[in-house]
């Protein structure tokens, strides 16, 4: 077993690790077949596009710029590619944008969570609840960025803060909903996020994948721990 190690800010390298490590990296897909996730974001995307498209219009009607927010996301052993979410926030040249108090982050770590987040807009408060303004993500799926499970692809200025160890959770396909998503959301610690995605690629395989597309259901539609 290896696990990877961050050599500048775009560079991953294998290095040894120990067995308590548990971390699956031997490059293979042990969940639900990759084709056949594409596949289901593909007839999600055709199905909800009526939908997708009353969320633009909502999006646009409140505030100004662009309905879906592009940015750069960490892949699979450090990979970079563009993710797309419905945006939920008002633009740095909005009048009503403020930035939130770094030091009153709800979440500890690397990965900064704001309860009450002044950015966010009314409409970008609902579609967060219920994880709404993920749904573009499924154009990631479709194009091979992601796939439907697996760890949350993170921000880059997060992955460059990774201790070593935290490194594990790159060591497989990001996803659009996961382990930890299904177990706290942004309740759980980010220790426990890392936590709970190394355990994620140790018992990857297609009925564990199954079991959490089923339990992401009832935890999109009870909001909790979404914000």
């Amino acid at each position: 077993m290896y696990s990877i190690k961050k050599t500048t800010a775009t560079q991953f390298t294998p290095v040894s690790s120990s067995v308590s490590e548990q971390t699956k990296l031997d490059g293979r897909h042990h969940g639900i077949p990759a084709c056949l996730q594409r596949l289901a974001a593909i007839s999600g995307l055709l199905l909800l596009s009526p939908f997708l498209l009353l969320v633009i219009v909502l999006i646009k009607l409140e505030s100004q710029g662009p309905c879906v927010y592009k940015q750069v996301r960490v892949g699979k052993l450090g990979r970079r590619f563009t993710m797309y979410k419905f945006r939920s926030m008002y633009l740095p040249s909005d009048p009503r944008f403020r930035n939130p108090d770094p030091a009153q982050s709800d979440r500890e770590g690397v990965c900064a969570k704001y309860r009450n987040d002044p950015r966010i807009t009314r409409i970008g408060a609902f579609i967060r609840k219920y994880s709404i303004d993920e749904l573009p993500q499924l154009m990631n799926v479709a194009r091979g960025d992601m796939l439907l499970i697996g760890p949350r692809p993170a921000l880059e200025n997060e992955v460059n803060a990774y201790q070593p160890h935290e490194l594990g959770r790159l060591n497989s396909e990001q996803g659009l909903t996961g382990l930890w998503q299904v177990t706290g959301r942004a309740d759980t610690t980010f220790a426990q996020q890392v936590q709970l995605d190394k355990q994620y690629i140790v018992e990857q395989s297609a009925l564990n994948d199954v079991s959490i597309l089923l339990k992401t259901i009832p935890c999109v539609l009870g909001a909790k721990g979404a914000y």
